[in-house]
């Protein structure tokens, strides 16, 4: 089952932002608490929303997530969505999980009249790239992702040399 993120949500969906890093190299990336989670869920506004893919039956375990937030494109003029993670469980995978959270989150596009949804994937992780491929998505080999870290946006915001 499909669902939107509840504040019971908070603890599984962090476990799981947890093991997604772990599972990209990084395990000790993660350093969102339950409250920042919470909040940027369930501020006024929200930073980021979340769907569930849960067990099935009543108060079923949260088995995989896709967190998620609004864009907007100067070149069509349209809001459009950022799928910023995700994940399921890998014991839970092959039994459609992934599919049906971007089957929702092609559902949300279409409701909110998105005109693109997007990720990035890591280069080596080839079993995403199948996947995303056997949905019909398409790599945009031509752009590169650019960072500012927290230490970077101090030294530009500050007119300090980069470390």
């Amino acid at each position: 089952m499909i669902r939107t993120a509840e504040r019971a949500d908070v603890v599984p969906v962090l476990g799981l932002v947890r093991d997604l890093a772990a599972y990209e190299r990084e395990p000790d990336a993660v350093a969102m608490t339950p409250d920042d989670l919470t909040v940027a869920l369930f501020g006024d506004p929200p930073a980021v929303h979340c769907l569930v893919a849960t067990a099935p039956g009543e108060g079923g375990d949260v088995l995989g997530c896709a967190l998620w937030h609004p864009t907007f494109s100067t070149w069509t003029g349209q809001a459009g969505m950022y799928l910023v993670d995700l994940f399921v469980r890998p014991e839970h995978r092959r039994e459609g999980h992934g599919r049906a959270l971007l089957r929702e989150l092609a559902r949300l596009c279409a409701r909110h009249g998105y005109q693109r949804l997007e990720w990035a994937v890591l280069d080596w992780n080839t079993p995403a790239h199948d996947f995303y491929h056997s949905v019909g998505a398409t790599a945009t080999e031509e752009w590169t992702t650019w960072r500012l870290d927290a230490a970077a946006i101090d030294a530009l915001a500050h007119r300090r040399p980069p470390r």
